[in-house]
């Protein structure tokens, strides 16, 4: 249990509600400490019906004694947002960001506030099976590291990181990720309808063909090329499509959209509209 009186979510969207969801399921946090902050009345009342929570349509409000101020918004209204926050966060307080792009020092500065810790969650996190990569500002004590980590893993494994580059990196790899592999999903399911398999069953047999190799691979102590060798005979079926994914440039796409989305967020914590991707043709 987080021995905090007040922990403030500044922003109810789909992760915010995800984090508030784990802190609860695993009794982390009881329903009475969390106060969750929105524009939206309906989403409020939704929240405050779903898990009896504390709700606010204003920010300052609901950071206001707060302990804990997760910061849960979308990166477009960071500059807005932390403008309303100013002066209303505790001196001592813990400060987590799950927000793409937007870097410690910025926080920092416009909250006038040392205590800062920055993360990246995925998508996962919304059924507590996620990965979250995170570091902190030197004013991060040791109590509310362990209270960061605490509330992390409420959202599935944690990994952290001294140097907040790895959170760029992180948010193309790990918080990208998971479109990345929806689309190759949805991909190889039109790829089984293409082939003459109606689309429910194309979709069961890729669903669990992912979460099995998935599993698999966590399992195994071999590294991911052998394991691929082990299914790919000389002259077989495997072969071939490895042929053809390979020749189509498949790992080069893969790793340039990687690269494209690693820019965008470096771009978004520089302020920009619009990423600074090189023209290479």
């Amino acid at each position: 249990m987080l021995k905090v009186k007040r922990i403030a979510f500044i922003g109810s969207g789909i992760m915010g509600e995800a984090m508030i969801k784990g802190l609860l399921h695993d009794k982390t946090a009881t329903r009475e400490q969390i106060v969750a902050s929105g524009p939206r009345l309906e989403r409020g009342e939704y929240l405050s019906q779903k898990y009896a929570i504390s709700v606010e349509t204003n920010n300052k409000i609901a950071a206001d004694k707060a302990n804990i101020v997760v910061l849960s918004i979308k990166p477009q209204v960071l500059e807005q947002v932390l403008s309303e926050l100013q002066g209303a966060v505790a001196e001592d307080a813990l400060v987590l960001s799950i927000i793409a792009g937007a870097r410690i020092g910025k926080i920092e500065k416009k909250l006038n506030h040392r205590g800062v810790v920055r993360s990246m969650p995925n998508t996962p996190a919304q059924i507590g099976e996620g990965i979250t990569v995170w570091t902190a500002s030197g004013g991060v004590r040791e109590e509310q590291l362990e209270q960061a980590r605490t509330i992390l893993e409420a959202l599935g494994e944690e990994l952290y990181v001294e140097h907040e580059d790895f959170l760029d990196m992180a948010t193309a790899l790990s918080g990208t990720g998971p479109a990345y592999v929806f689309l190759f999903m949805e991909a190889l399911v039109d790829a089984g309808v293409h082939l003459g398999f109606p689309r429910y069953m194309a979709e069961k047999l890729v669903l669990q063909t992912v979460r099995g190799s998935a599993e698999y691979i966590r399992q195994s102590p071999d590294h991911f090329a052998r394991l691929r060798n082990q299914v790919t005979s000389p002259g077989g079926t495997s072969a071939e499509a490895l042929y053809f994914l390979e020749r189509a440039g498949f790992r080069t796409a893969l790793s340039r959209a990687v690269w494209a989305a690693y820019q965008r967020s470096v771009s978004l914590g520089e302020g920009k509209k619009r990423g600074t991707l090189a023209d290479d043709g």
